[in-house]
């Protein structure tokens, strides 16, 4: 067997590069029917070397992307199972890594130009739309040509071996990250009302007063806290189940509710109290840039944290 003889490791990292492709409640079936079946097949041969014969094998079922789909009942055929692959790969690559970098360049320039908040969100919505649509687009048509050129194998990488097998990442405990966003959302609402309640900032003439504008409690604070506390909810429930579709929508919306009020209330420069502005600032004006920058941030970090609870349940 693999894991008497200490070989394996090739079959852990291809059957984790597999199921990474897959929905989260197909993972462990999936996982254990692969290993036994690698297993077995290893087994039946009676080879002497088991490395050679498990490497053997994992050559044999073949790329795990193109394995994937066939669990997922996906056909790969935007274009052509043999450059399919390569194809998602590539595009992987230019959408996380390029379009960013080419979307925060857009909007510094535009923050640069002294164009207002919603000029610069205008400016890298419509990046993200014109470059995203442009790399795809691009893509395909070069992929498409490739495969009605006859010249897919060089393209394509060949023939899959095990040794385009990504590292096998440590794995982090389930735990781990739902807990530490529990605690940054409860510090953050902790903070909010604390600032309200103690009215920790003392103005020149000993008055105490609140660091956020006070009218926030009138309004716009209520949905803030109350996506936090709903994130803090979430998180904690994420923390001992893990990550679920369901989980997922509400930590979304949780999210929208957080980040959407509290973007608006900071392009509507209305975040900061005007008395503790005036005196911590000593007269200096707070440029526009200030707000419009932090609202970038806001909405790129709410983004973010999407990506990150949908990412999560493809592992």
């Amino acid at each position: 067997m693999l894991q008497m003889t200490g070989a394996g490791e090739l079959t852990d990292r291809y059957v984790a590069e597999v199921v990474r492709h897959i929905s989260a409640d197909q993972r462990g079936d999936v996982a254990d029917e692969l290993r036994a079946t690698i297993a077995d097949t290893v087994e039946a041969r009676g080879a002497d070397d088991p490395e050679s014969a498990e490497r053997e094998v994992l050559v044999e079922l073949g790329d795990p992307i193109r394995l994937a789909s066939r669990y997922t009942d996906r056909p790969l055929a935007l274009v052509g199972p043999a450059l399919y692959p390569t194809y998602i790969r590539i595009l992987t690559l230019l959408l996380s890594a390029v379009l960013p970098v080419v979307v925060a360049v857009s909007a510094v320039l535009d923050v640069v130009d002294g164009r207002g908040t919603p000029d610069v969100i205008g400016g890298a919505v419509g990046t993200v739309l014109t470059v995203g649509a442009q790399l795809v687009a691009w893509l395909t048509v070069v992929f498409a040509v490739v495969e009605r050129s006859g010249k897919r194998t060089a393209v394509a990488g060949a023939t899959w071996t095990p040794d385009d097998l990504p590292d096998r990442r440590t794995p982090t405990e389930p735990g781990t990250p739902a807990y530490a966003s529990m605690a940054w959302h409860a510090l953050l609402a902790a903070l909010i009302v604390w600032q309200h309640t103690a009215q920790p900032y003392r103005i020149e003439d000993g008055t105490h007063v609140d660091v956020l504008e006070p009218g926030l409690w009138s309004g716009w604070i209520w949905p803030i806290l109350a996506g936090l506390a709903a994130l803090v909810t979430i998180d904690a429930v994420r923390a001992v189940r893990g990550a679920t579709r369901s989980l997922a929508v509400w930590g979304i919306a949780a999210e929208a509710a957080f980040s959407l009020p509290l973007a608006w209330i900071l392009y509507d420069e209305e975040f900061f109290n005007p008395v503790f502005l005036a005196d911590f600032n000593g007269g200096w004006q707070t440029p526009d840039s200030f707000y419009t920058v932090t609202v970038l941030a806001v909405l790129a970090a709410g983004a973010g944290e999407v990506v990150k609870r949908l990412r999560e349940l493809r592992g």
